[in-house]
Parts: C-alpha cells; sequence; structure tokens
C-alpha cells in the first residue's frame, strides 16, 4: 500500500502528462489542417495537402497513444501498482 503522498504525486505526475499529450494532440489535429492551405496542390480537383495533413495527424495520434500507454507502464511499475485482472 502506498502513502497519501505518493498517491498523490501519482495522480500529479499523470494529470501532467494527460495535459501534455491534450495539448500535443491539439497541436497534431490543427497545424497541419491550418498550414495546408498555404501548400495548394491539387490532384484531379482535390486538395492534396488536406489529404496528407490528415494522414500525417492520423499517424501522430497514433504516436501520442502509444506513448502515453508506454509512459503510464512506466509510472504504474514504478508506483508499485499491479495490472489488476478481471474476474475469473
Amino acid at each position: 500500500m502506498s502513502t497519501p503522498a505518493a498517491r498523490a504525486d501519482y495522480w500529479r505526475r499523470t494529470r501532467r502528462l494527460t495535459a501534455w499529450l491534450l495539448l500535443a494532440w491539439c497541436l497534431v489535429a490543427f497545424a497541419p489542417v491550418w498550414f495546408a492551405r498555404e501548400l495548394s496542390v491539387e490532384v484531379f480537383g482535390w486538395p492534396l495537402a488536406f489529404w496528407l495533413a490528415s494522414q500525417g495527424a492520423l499517424l501522430g495520434f497514433c504516436v501520442i497513444v502509444v506513448y502515453y500507454a508506454w509512459r503510464m507502464r512506466r509510472l504504474d511499475a514504478q508506483e508499485g501498482r499491479d495490472r489488476q485482472d478481471g474476474p475469473h
């Protein structure tokens, strides 16, 4: 069992990580589309820049999710929390 101070530190770090990753999510979601206007490349009448920006955003989202899972696993291990299995 961990102390209240250790639990508070764990949740403080978890909230900080979540806040930074939400900021990264906002940047990945809106920055490429915003700057895609500058690239006016069209293929068969379709704006290619917006398509490339959306595909890059999807890759960025995947990176954010993988980083969150990796970092939370490290935080949980550092805190000494074991993965709780469901009912058998």
